[in-house]
């Protein structure tokens, strides 16, 4: 009797940082349920890294096991094209009904039919009425205001219900709704994108007040630091927030932590849901983000597309195996990428990819937190000069965007070749190398400098160990520079190979090796067949 195939689930908020629950240690964080859950019921990994620090390089990488590099995907503009298989049109061949909402930044949209071909079910929502907006809103915001390019909203008002009902409380009702409602036995894929903790910084009661702010961690400040990437220098430059104090980016980072709680009660609730609809022990649940956010630290808010800061590229992960499996529950700190999320989660389904990816599964980890799992982690970003990285710049005309438009700052930087060049991160427990096509290189000791504030690339006490770093991200890139499909392609057509053998076919069997020639036969095992009928 074949075993019963568990549900795959994934929960994916947007822009949340590792550092934002309670069980990594940040008595600020209000995630009481990620807590537990991490304790109870799954692994939760310290040290995840996504493999591009913006939303649609990282989702193309983790739904399909490659890196950014290896079909072109590390910018904003170029998402995956028909042909290009990925955990959702796998596992839906392998017979998963796929079930998923629209917040996936994956499928390119002017493909018409493209991301439907994907999925049983997408809920597009959009079905409710807008949610209402900041208690104190800047309006109007323009040049000299402090919060122009803060991001910053603020605390959120409530409905006459008391509530702040987004579009991310639709999507995971409309996902409970189905697994309650199902009317098919399929195993399920299900995947729920949320838009939170994505800026811009707002969140309502209870989430607001859920933060003990008097906890928070340390900010990593712009004056500390020395020799950080040109990128991070401009962003500065064009955000000019020299008018925040302490007590402003003290309600900023409040108000992120706050989303993170909402995020935290949301998958409380779908949770729930799953239980009520009898599947939560069969299901492998994953809960993890595509990339982080500055939200303060290096004096920034947002994130940066060719940075590759902690804050931004170490991520939340968190795994649930179906019941039976083997699980060892709490924190690890093995050493994992996003793409190792592809291979665990085609491991527990078990499916086998009919193609090269480069994930690893995490399934021994489940059963055994103190095992090894990668020596290193590698992170990419950039472009090259002729590369167009997203496609707001040019929204705006030959000027550009509106220079009131919150995102100018980093648009404006992103033309600077230099700045947004392409950079690629190769991490361990201890240091960290950036290497970039031009600027400064990076090198962080991580033992004394966790918060990444000194470059010590000129640092000639550390050149073994810069050395041996390069070379090992170069071996990876030559590991995994390109794939090749495992289906092979012909020579010669059927008419070449026809031309070849058609002088030595005995008399009478031309139809019957021509049918041969048709079905792909290789050419050493056609002449051998040739010579069987002789």
């Amino acid at each position: 009797m074949n075993k019963k195939r568990p549900h795959i689930i994934i929960f994916n908020p947007d822009e949340m940082r590792w550092d934002t629950m309670g069980h990594m240690g940040i008595q600020a964080a209000a995630t009481p349920f990620l807590d537990a859950f991490a304790e109870q019921d799954a692994v939760s990994f310290r040290n995840a890294f996504c493999q591009n620090p913006v939303c649609v390089p990282s989702r193309c990488s983790f739904f399909t096991g490659l890196y950014p590099h290896v079909h072109g995907h590390r910018t904003m503009s170029y998402l995956l094209h028909p042909g290009e298989e990925n955990l959702f049109s796998e596992l839906r061949k392998a017979g998963y009904y796929v079930w998923m909402n629209a917040r996936n930044d994956l499928f390119a949209g002017q493909m018409k039919g493209w991301a439907e071909s994907n999925a049983d079910t997408i809920f597009y929502g959009g079905d409710i009425a807008k949610a209402p907006g900041p208690i104190h809103p800047v309006e109007n915001k323009k040049s000299g205001d402090k919060d122009l390019y803060s991001h910053f909203e603020g605390k959120l008002g409530l409905d006459a219900a008391g509530k702040n009902y987004n579009s991310d409380d639709e999507a995971v009702d409309a996902a409970i709704d189905f697994v309650k409602n199902r009317t098919t036995e399929q195993p399920l894929c299900l995947f729920l994108g949320l838009t939170f903790p994505h800026t811009p910084y707002q969140v309502e009661e209870p989430y607001y007040s859920a933060v003990n702010r008097t906890k928070l961690k340390e900010r990593i400040l712009a004056e500390q630091c020395h020799g950080k990437s040109r990128m991070l220098e401009m962003i500065r430059q064009y955000q000019s927030m020299g008018a925040y104090t302490e007590e402003d980016w003290e309600e900023l980072r409040t108000v992120y932590l706050g989303m993170c709680a909402k995020v935290d009660a949301q998958f409380q609730r779908f949770c729930q849901g799953l239980r009520e609809a009898g599947i939560y022990d069969d299901s492998a649940i994953f809960f993890f983000s595509d990339h982080g956010d500055f939200a303060g630290d290096y004096n920034l808010t947002e994130k940066a597309q060719s940075s590759f800061e902690d804050c931004l590229t170490r991520v939340p992960l968190l795994i649930k195996p179906p019941k039976g499996e083997a699980l060892d529950p709490g924190v690890t700190d093995a050493m994992a990428e996003l793409v190792d999320f592809y291979a665990t989660a085609m491991d527990y389904a078990g499916v086998t990819s009919q193609r090269t990816q480069f994930g690893k599964s995490l399934r021994p980890i489940m059963g055994n937190r103190m095992l090894e799992h990668r020596s290193f982690v590698c992170c990419e970003g950039g472009r090259l000069p002729e590369e167009q990285h997203c496609d707001e710049y040019h929204a705006g005309g030959p000027q550009g965007p509106n220079r009131n438009f919150v995102y100018w700052p980093k648009m404006m930087a992103q033309t600077d070749d230099e700045a947004h060049a392409k950079g690629t991160m190769i991490r361990n427990h201890n240091y960290k190398y950036v290497s970039r096509i031009s600027g400064e290189d990076e090198f962080y000791d991580l033992n004394i400098d966790p918060g990444e504030r000194i470059n010590r690339i000129q640092d000639l006490s550390y050149a073994a160990q810069i050395a041996k770093m390069q070379i090992q991200l170069m071996k990876w890139y030559q590991r995994t520079c390109d794939v090749v499909p495992f289906n092979y392609d012909r020579r010669a057509t059927d008419e070449m190979v026809w031309a070849k053998v058609k002088n030595i076919c005995p008399q009478g069997h031309e139809k019957e090796v021509q049918e041969k020639i048709r079905q792909g036969m290789r050419m050493g095992l056609l002449m051998q067949y040739i010579k069987s009928i002789k």
